[in-house]
């Protein structure tokens, strides 16, 4: 069976994939995170995936950037836990309608793999969006592979981020750091 693996970064890429390659999948990854922003932050993390698949054995499908609709549709919602839905939402989506119009079997995402994401809500809005495509949503908590994966993608040199993506997260990020650094000089 084949597998379309959603990808948001280089380093969480590596235990799904290997994991999926052990169970008996063909894997293909595939790239679309219209939330990353800036742009050149977006480039960073797909030329990770880039490295990250030609290690990895996968062929990485690089999909459309479409932070400026990302932006529009987002900037709507002013609930943080309604914005991150909305966020894995059009991701998993894009990712199921990928895979039904290549007929790969099945899809899942490495936002299953963080520590910092709901896996509950995702795995919910995955299985609701397979059934709207007539696939497959694998179910996975690759999170036992977190560590594992952060280890190897340094060995590799992999490019780490330290948001998730969106601008409200490097907001969120940058003032927790300035945060720490006050409590520190305090």
């Amino acid at each position: 069976m084949k597998a379309l693996l959603h990808i948001c970064c280089g380093p969480c890429a590596v235990y799904p994939a290997r994991q999926l390659k052990d169970e008996g999948y063909e894997v293909e990854g595939f790239f679309y995170n219209p939330n990353i922003h800036p742009f050149s932050e977006y480039q960073k993390r797909y030329e990770a995936v880039v490295v990250a698949g030609e290690r990895l054995g996968l062929n990485i499908i690089h999909h459309r950037y479409d932070f400026q609709e990302f932006l529009k549709r987002v900037a709507c919602i002013e609930n943080r836990v309604e914005q991150h839905r909305f966020c894995w939402r059009i991701r998993l989506e894009e990712t199921a309608k990928v895979a039904s119009e290549q007929g790969i079997d099945c899809f899942t995402t490495t936002l299953l793999s963080s520590p910092y994401q709901d896996i509950v809500e995702i795995a919910a809005l995955g299985s609701a969006i397979a059934e709207k495509y007539r696939i497959s949503f694998l179910n996975r908590n690759f999170r036992k592979g977190f560590a594992e994966s952060h280890k190897v993608s340094k060995e590799w040199e992999l490019y780490h981020q330290n948001y998730c993506g969106c601008l409200f997260s490097e907001k969120e990020s940058i003032d927790e750091r300035n945060a720490k650094a006050k409590n520190k000089t305090a």
